[in-house]
């Protein structure tokens, strides 16, 4: 017998983030906001840097890195070139749950948010999407003060233009700012020990694109219709993160890490890492992932892993696609592609972010009117008039 799940959906807010006046942003914001894996296609410019990312295999991230960002000239030549037109959307469902743990995040424009405090190459967005576990506590925690743990904490590199010092500096200070969330949850005695969140972070600078993620969210680039994963699900069933996890002393145990967690990376879970200090097989360090953007590149989907669970990363970007096509509405399309997942029977809270960059209308166009279509011209031959003639003329005379 199958037990229907009454779903019941919750209203996002995106809350908008006030710097204070004066040289530092907002220490904290108020009020809350609320597998199977297609094969994505290869591509040739994606970075990957982390220490375990040599371990990947062909199977577990189909991604080549032969081209890398060589020189500062080459970035600032290409975002002379293309400028992206960033707007977005998003939605998020409770889904069959009972609790709702996701957070997410949403700045289209971040040198407004922050009031002109830092300085950023244009455009500049931020975007994250936190699923929770073991309670909302986490989730809500890095959310609430997602703006001072990334920016103003980690120390965030100031600049009006990206090149390789730019990208190894933004890479170090987020990383810090993954490491420094973990422990704040360590810390802040509102958190229960046994709560954690995963975390998948976006960030537009110019013509770049820069995913940093720790745990089962997936970013999902769209490039003239193809899915392009820009992250690796953090399982513990997958090799590389098996062998971390078993090197430090864990277990998988029906593809749970030590037998409670389904990822291997996550934020808080102290439960799991204690003693504070001592190595364990859960980890809260991102992997990154970047690549310069392009006239190809058509939008940006983040999603929690209910959305993954049900359908392939291929699958979503057509389903995305062919909605913009229609109205070029992301926030129209964000809804649509949770409620597919929840067509598909999906177990989980459900978010979505859809991040469009272009700003050409590649809509379809509207059918013509009868009176716009064309009207088809036939020629015949002169053996074929005469024939015709012929056949007229003898009926005619009957």
């Amino acid at each position: 017998m199958v037990v229907e799940a009454e779903v019941v959906s919750v209203p996002v807010l995106d809350v908008q983030y006030f710097a204070a006046k004066g040289n530092s942003p907002a220490h904290e914001i108020e009020g809350a906001a609320v597998t199977v894996s297609s094969s994505p296609r290869r591509l040739s410019h994606v970075r990957v840097s982390d220490s375990t990312s040599a371990e990947l295999s062909a199977s577990q991230l189909d991604i080549t890195c032969s081209e890398k960002v060589s020189d500062a000239e080459t970035i600032e030549s290409a975002i002379l070139e293309f400028v992206p037109s960033i707007r977005s959307g998003s939605f998020a469902d409770i889904g069959p749950r009972r609790y709702m743990e996701d957070e997410h995040i949403r700045i289209d424009d971040l040198s407004a948010q922050l009031d002109s405090v830092f300085k950023f190459p244009k455009p500049s967005a931020f975007y994250g999407v936190f699923d929770g576990h073991g309670g909302p506590e986490a989730a809500a925690y890095i959310r609430k003060n997602a703006m001072r743990i990334f920016f103003e904490d980690a120390n965030f590199p100031q600049t009006s233009e990206v090149d390789n010092i730019f990208l190894k500096e933004v890479e170090n200070s987020l990383r810090k700012a993954f490491h420094q969330a973990d422990l704040a949850l360590a810390d802040d005695h509102g958190v229960s020990t046994s709560s954690g969140t995963t975390a998948l972070t976006a960030f537009v600078f110019g013509r770049l694109l820069m995913v940093a993620n720790a745990g089962d969210c997936r970013a999902v680039l769209c490039r003239k219709g193809e899915a392009i994963d820009l992250s690796q699900d953090h399982r513990p069933i997958y090799p590389s993160e098996r062998r971390r996890v078993e090197e430090l002393g864990g277990y998988i145990d029906d593809g749970y890490l030590n037998g409670v967690l389904s990822v291997s990376r996550a934020l808080g879970d102290w439960d799991m890492k204690l003693p504070r200090g001592s190595p364990s097989p859960l980890i809260a360090d991102p992997e990154f992932q970047q690549l310069v953007l392009t006239e190809d590149d058509e939008f940006l989907i983040i999603g929690c892993d209910g959305i993954w669970d049900v359908m392939s990363s291929q699958h979503a970007v057509s389903l995305v696609r062919h909605g913009l096509q229609r109205h070029d509405d992301p926030e129209q399309s964000a809804r649509d592609l949770v409620m597919e997942a929840l067509r598909r029977n999906t177990f989980d809270n459900l978010t979505v972010l859809i991040v469009c960059f272009s700003s050409v209308d590649y809509r379809e166009p509207s059918p013509p009117t009868p009176r716009q279509r064309k009207q088809r011209c036939c020629s015949l031959s002169a053996e074929a008039l005469c024939s015709l003639r012929n056949l007229l003329e003898g009926s005619a005379n009957r």
